[in-house]
This record gives C-alpha cells, structure tokens and sequence, in this order.
C-alpha cells in the first residue's frame, strides 16, 4: 500500500457554511451573501469571508447539496474528447447508467495537468458520484475528493482506501507486445511514449508501467533499449519516425505507447513506402479505426467498453452505501493484423 493511501487517515466531513462564518468570525447571513454576491457587502468583509473560504476548502453547494438529496447526476472526467479509447469507456459508461435514473456530466480535461479543475467542476455541480478516467492527480488528491463524494478513478495504478480503481494489466500487455515482436525475429525494437518526465503521476500511469517492461525485455535479450519520449504537447510524432526511418540503420519495429503514436508512425511509413515487413507497427488501446481492413494495426485490446461499464457499476453500488475499496484488473489481449509483419492476421493472444 503506497504510504499516501497507508497515513490518509479517518474520512473527514466537509466544510459548513457555519464553518466559515465562526472561522471568519461573521455571521451565516454575512457568508451568504458574500457566496451570492449580493449587494453591500464591503470589501473587508469580502476578503475576510474568502480567505476563510479558501482555508477550510468549503464549497458553496455542498449545503444545498445535503437539503435538496440526489442530483440524479453522474460526472464523468475525460482527459481528452478526441482519443477513441477514452470514447470506448464513455461508450461502457453511457450503457451500464441507461436503465437507471442518473444522468451525466461530462468535464473534459483542459491540458494534461488540469485533472483537478476538471473534478472540482464536477464536484462543484453536486453530481451524485465521480468517474475519473485517467485524471492524472496523485493518489492523495483523490482520497480526499473521495471523502466527500463517491469517486471510481479508471486508468491509473492506483491502491486506494476510499475509492474504486479500474485499471489494465500493463505490465502483461507489453509483455503480450514484446513478445510478438520477438517471435517475428525483430531486434531492433524502438519504443515511443508519453513523456513521464512531465507525468503528474508517473508512479501509478500506465506508460511508464509498459516503458519499464519494454526495457527489461530488452535487456534480458542482450539487446539495448530505443526509447523516444514524445511530449502531446508538441504533436512531434511524425517528425520522430522521418527520423527514425532515415537512420543510417533503422529500427525495424516500433511499440507504441498507444494508437495515436502508432497511426502516425503508420501515416509516415505509408508516406514513404515502407511496408510493415521493413517496419513493423504496434499499437495499445485498440481504438475502433484500428481493425479497419486498410488500416489493420496489431494493437493490444484493454477492453474498454467494459471498463467503463465495471466503472459505472461499482460507482452505483458506492452511491447505493458501500464504502470497501476494490480494485477490478482487466486482462489485455493483443490483436494481432498487418501491420507487424507476421503471425496470421486477426489471430489474438491473451497472457
């Protein structure tokens, strides 16, 4: 158990509105209308309300939230609107909650570091209960958004004492990559990535988890790692493959971090004109476009839809009372198809 979740200590209650006004040393009616904005209110005590606003962490809503009951709402945080995968596991979430009463909110992340903003707008909308889909916040953080409301984080390594945690087997996935790629006979195995060194959690994100595996792989072969770093931020992926493939000796097969860098990959190869047996392409995440027949890129499926429906589940039952931690590991399977050069296309392996 990391020492985070291990020292998080007892659930605390969120703050009152009768918190603040004693914190502050005014009265409710002050702090109501200092929230509400409301005409008359000086500038003195503006600051003084805000300030204990801020040190206690109260959030306005959450009284109205207590008198009023359900919402009838569920949000849902997506670190991108525009990655087919994290689509797959709203797609899961969307039909697990149809038969029930709840409906969803859906706050897309900003930038890869905006996991917080994106939950505390949830949070802020009095939704019954939290997905947050690689929310990329330390463990910590969460626990104690999770003290406060429901919580189901998918993506992320996480052991943690008062949420739920959907997550892949990455290490038995990039071993299911690695191990293909030996069997074909390729050495000169390049990996590209996320970046960790930017990661807000590098610990519990799944690239860094295939990345090690990768190097590991390697070296258990005498063979030296390859590792290209791309930061999202810079969209810098076809420029790293041109200059992979003008290598005086080019790597022969590249394992993508995820499908985005292997399509990209594949788009400059096509490009160029080099085929899958001169460059073989594998991707994880297994996004829709992946099994197209003109595209056919062998990736590692992580069952996402069902993640997202195991997510919406166990929140329901977080909602419904239960207060146990548990932790659901989906097990990946690598569809093999044209792009890595070998193995009957459409075959699939399974650790």
């Amino acid at each position: 158990m990391p020492d985070n979740a291990s020292s998080a200590g007892p659930p605390t209650r969120a703050a009152t509105i009768e918190d603040v006004a004693q914190h502050a040393g005014v009265s409710k009616a002050a702090v109501s209308k200092v929230i509400r904005d409301a005409y008359g209110v000086s500038d003195r005590m503006r600051e003084r309300v805000t300030a204990s606003i801020a040190a206690l962490d109260y959030r306005p809503r959450v009284a109205a939230r207590a008198m009023r009951g359900s919402t009838a709402t569920i949000g849902v945080q997506l670190p991108q609107v525009d990655n087919e995968f994290f689509t797959r596991i709203l797609t899961g979430i969307v039909q697990e909650l149809n038969a029930s009463a709840y409906r969803l909110i859906i706050a897309p992340m900003a930038d890869p570091v905006s996991g917080t903003a994106a939950l505390e707008s949830l949070y802020d909308r009095q939704v019954d209960g939290i997905i947050a889909v690689a929310p990329a916040v330390p463990q910590a953080w969460l626990e104690g958004l999770a003290r406060r409301v429901p919580l189901v984080q998918v993506g992320q390594h996480d052991h943690p004492q008062h949420y739920d945690v959907v997550v892949g087997d990455d290490d038995a996935g990039a071993r299911l990559v690695m191990e293909h790629l030996f069997d074909a006979g390729h050495t000169r195995i390049v990996h590209v990535t996320n970046d960790e060194r930017i990661l807000v959690e590098p610990r519990t994100d799944p690239h860094p988890r295939r990345l090690r595996v990768y190097e590991s792989m390697m070296r258990e072969r005498g063979l030296e790692p390859d590792v290209i770093r791309i930061d999202s931020s810079d969209h810098d992926t076809r420029h790293t493959v041109i200059d992979l493939l003008d290598r005086a000796t080019p790597p022969t097969a590249l394992f993508a971090g995820h499908d985005s860098l292997a399509l990209a990959a594949l788009e400059v190869s096509a490009e160029r004109g080099v085929g899958a047996a001169e460059f073989a392409v594998v991707g994880y995440d297994d996004v829709p476009i992946a099994s197209h027949p003109l595209i056919g890129l062998s990736t590692v499926d992580q069952h996402g839809q069902e993640m997202g429906a195991t997510a919406a589940q166990l929140l329901l039952e977080r909602i419904g009372g239960r207060h146990d931690a548990q932790r659901r590991v989906f097990s990946p399977a690598l569809r093999v198809r044209a792009t890595s050069g070998s193995g009957p296309a459409g075959s699939d392996r399974t650790l």
